[in-house]
């Protein structure tokens, strides 16, 4: 092969690797412009080999240039190294110059602790600036009111709206806000119950603030209370009446189901005398059932002669001919003249 036409398939492959070269890199030479211009230099090559590593180099440049424009220095391999972890790099930049401008003490690794556990590290600086109001309780679940029963047996029901802000020191294991309704619930239901009447707290509501607030409710939350305000609080129902009712319907019915015993027990004593007395009878029938047998036997043994026995007849109806005047004379005989 001549030489001319080995020496132009070289020319042509150099050619193709620059056009390749140059396509890659072409892509990169606007961010590699605006970051150099923005004095946060980002060099070609780390771009290439971020695109290798699968990131995202524009995510990756424009956070670095934010950050260094805002007087925060971090460097590419921090950011790139966050966002292979899972992080959401834009926001932890944001997070850092509001924490920043607000003079507040956070520095990068923490950022990016609070951001991979899950936590929204821009809305926790916000709400450390400019404190959030939660309701207490939270409507979305279904509640608006903490009932709550006075030592009177009347029923409140209060609404709070609890000021907070972020402690970003404890915002990495610190409990979020549900702990902070359920602990401001218990303390409102706490303080209602302890008061003698409930004109008293209708008279001054603050004292559930109060008694609330003392209770040192954020603590061990990644929240810290300033405030605990009882925007409402409304009368209920009367529960200790409703339970005395409940009560002594109880107790009548307890009452109806001894009554019923006893009356289920005497029925049945009652059965058991009269089956004692039918046995009673019974025994009195076989009983004379053997008189007639008795007298045969005197009769063949001789104890008994004819004239005793007839003897004995009289007498048993004299003795019912006497039996049925006395119970005449008793009221049953008719009137004279009749």
């Amino acid at each position: 092969m001549p030489q001319n036409t080995i020496l132009w398939i070289i020319v042509g492959v150099v050619v193709l690797v620059g056009i390749i070269l140059l396509a890659v890199i072409g892509q990169f030479v606007n961010l590699y412009i605006q970051a150099w211009l923005s004095r946060a230099k980002v060099g070609l090559a780390e771009m290439v080999a971020m695109r290798l590593r699968k990131v995202d180099v524009k995510t990756i440049v424009y956070s670095r240039i934010r950050a260094v424009k805002a007087g925060i220095e971090i460097s590419t391999s921090q950011l790139e190294t966050h966002y292979l972890a899972g992080g959401r790099v834009p926001n932890v930049v944001s997070a850092l110059i509001a924490a920043q401008k607000a003079r507040i003490d956070l520095i990068f690794d923490t950022a990016c602790a609070i951001d991979l556990a899950g936590r929204d590290i821009l809305d926790a600086v916000n709400t450390s600036v400019n404190p959030k109001v939660i309701d207490c309780p939270n409507p979305t679940h279904g509640r608006t009111t903490i009932d709550a029963v006075a030592k009177d047996g009347i029923q409140l029901r209060a609404r709070a709206r609890v000021t907070v802000r972020t402690n970003l020191p404890r915002l990495v294991g610190g409990a979020t806000e549900e702990t902070i309704i359920a602990r401001v619930g218990e303390g409102i239901v706490s303080a209602i119950g302890s008061a003698e009447s409930h004109k008293a707290v209708l008279e001054n509501p603050d004292r559930i603030s109060k008694a609330v607030m003392t209770r040192g409710l954020d603590s061990g939350t990644a929240f810290e209370i300033l405030s605990i305000d009882i925007a409402d609080v409304d009368v209920g129902e009367n529960i200790g009446a409703k339970l005395q009712a409940d009560q002594a319907e109880a107790d009548k019915r307890r009452f109806q189901a001894e009554a019923e015993k006893r009356r289920a027990m005497a029925v049945a004593e009652e059965q058991e005398h009269q089956a004692e007395v039918q046995k009673s009878r019974a025994l009195v029938v076989l009983a004379e059932a053997e008189v007639p047998k008795a007298i045969a036997d005197s009769f063949r043994s001789g104890n008994l002669g004819i004239m005793d026995f007839y003897r004995m007849k009289n007498i048993m109806s004299d003795t019912k001919m006497r039996t049925a005047i006395g119970g005449q004379d008793s009221g049953d005989r008719p009137p004279t003249g009749t």
